[in-house]
């Protein structure tokens, strides 16, 4: 009876062992290391950012900290996996926009060289937490392969780095270093050879130009025969008679518009050529400002609804007080180098006073991503004059005489403009500089630590 006992379970010992001999074997084979164990190296270097065109900030200088983990030994034909860790990016998320969560993705390069060269293309995922303004910058870590082919050392560095934004749009901000990087991790390469060299990868990556000049848009007509007008100091005047009967459609002059305008970034001027038209509605007058001229294309991409516009026309002569007139928002996305049509502004003047009044354009206001940029001519340009009746509740003194633009909604929305007359309706800021909304990628670094 004793040897029964013995026999019996012997077998399915020494079965099991063997079995958790080869499940290791495999578990090997498929983590691609033979007996190597991971290992991980920090190094810091000075790095300069370049941040997207779009937000008109300089190039910036800080201090990168990575994390780099590899297998210490691995063979020829092992496919390898590396993981860069950002211990401290070179950055801060500047004082203009909190970025939300999921919306930030580093990509980058890490080189191989020794007995192997190349460039391993990393990227994380866009994994974030909501990173408030004037905060450390919170970045993914980085992951890529490398398939081993040489026998040797392969010495592992880290090299540029790309992040993105993408929202409120996509923007990319490009950081390279400014120093000869220290190797972060060396794998030692054993058995067999192989084809030399590597993965390779690029991070191309097209940071849109900042425009120069406010972008302006739909065509009209030229000023009415009715109309006069000088070309200096801000003394033109045009119109026709705006009491009962006769002329009901006036063309106004197009002038040049110096705005002097106050943006999160900073101050910007820019001029403009503007026109405005009006068309008399009993003894009322609805009124279209049009940006002339010239049309920009898209530094970026631009989500639909982002961008909204609307300026105080400034009353004059017989008249004072504003009227107000808006546009509405861009009602398509709008991608990178499309071009970007500024939709007319509307509203109605409702006068109050008789006389000669006259109007120019005045406070240009973006209303773009949560921000507001507002914008004010350096002098004023008359470009229409009308004939006006007073009415009761008039201008005269006041703002926004006459009220809402043309067409809007009771509750508070936006303008009806006529927009499916623009096949595609498209406001981004009306100048140079309110575009820096759109960077959320942006950043503001802190001063260059002594890399240790």
């Amino acid at each position: 009876m004793s040897k029964p006992r013995r026999a019996v379970p012997a077998r399915p010992r020494r079965a099991s062992a063997a079995g958790v001999a080869l499940m290791l074997g495999g578990a090997g084979v498929l983590l691609g290391v033979s007996a190597g164990t991971a290992q991980a190296a920090e190094v810091a270097y000075a790095t300069e950012c370049i941040p997207p065109a779009i937000s008109g900030l300089p190039p910036v200088q800080g201090t990168t900290k990575v994390e780099i983990t590899a297998p210490a030994e691995a063979k020829v034909g092992d496919e390898v996996e590396i993981v860069w860790k950002f211990v401290q990016a070179a950055s801060k998320n500047p004082n203009i926009l909190d970025l939300e969560a999921n919306t930030v993705q580093p990509t980058g390069t890490l080189k191989a060289a020794g007995a192997q060269t190349g460039d391993i293309a990393m990227q994380g995922p866009r994994e974030n937490p909501p990173i408030p303004k004037n905060t450390d910058m919170k970045l993914s870590d980085m992951k890529g392969k490398l398939k081993l082919t040489a026998p040797g050392e392969v010495k592992l560095t880290p090299d540029a780095y790309n992040i993105n934004v993408n929202k409120p749009i996509s923007t990319d901000t490009k950081c390279a270093p400014k120093e000869a990087v220290k190797q972060a991790a060396t794998i030692k390469v054993t058995d067999g050879g192989g084809n030399s060299g590597g993965t390779t990868g690029g991070l191309p990556t097209v940071i849109p130009t900042l425009p120069t000049s406010v972008p302006t848009g739909s065509s009209s007509p030229t000023p009415s025969e009715s109309e006069t007008g000088g070309d200096d100091g801000g003394t033109s005047t045009g119109g026709g008679t705006g009491g009962g009967g006769g002329q009901t459609d006036f063309t106004g002059k197009e002038v040049q518009v110096p705005y002097e305008c106050k943006t999160p970034i900073g101050d910007k001027n820019a001029t403009s050529p503007v026109q405005i038209n009006a068309k008399k509605s009993g003894e009322n007058f609805d009124l279209t400002v049009k940006f002339k001229k010239s049309v920009m294309d898209s530094p970026a991409d631009i989500p639909k609804d982002s961008v909204k516009p609307s300026m105080e026309v400034a009353l004059g002569g017989a008249d004072k007080g504003t009227v107000h007139v808006e546009g509405p928002t861009n009602s398509e996305d709008i991608k990178s180098g499309e071009p970007i049509e500024i939709p007319d502004l509307t509203g109605t003047y409702k006068p109050g006073a008789s006389g000669e009044s006259t109007l120019s354009p005045g406070v240009l206001t973006i209303e773009a991503l949560g921000t507001t940029t507002t914008c004010t001519p350096a002098k004023s340009e008359v470009s229409l004059t009308l004939d006006t009746t007073e009415q009761a509740s008039g201008a005269s003194g006041g703002g926004s005489a006459g009220g809402s633009a043309g067409g809007s909604s009771t509750n508070g929305g936006l303008a009806a403009t006529g927009a499916e007359d623009h096949a595609a309706l498209k406001a981004l800021g009306l100048v140079a500089g309110t575009a820096l909304l759109l960077g959320g990628a942006v950043f503001t670094f802190m001063p260059r630590r002594r890399t240790r």
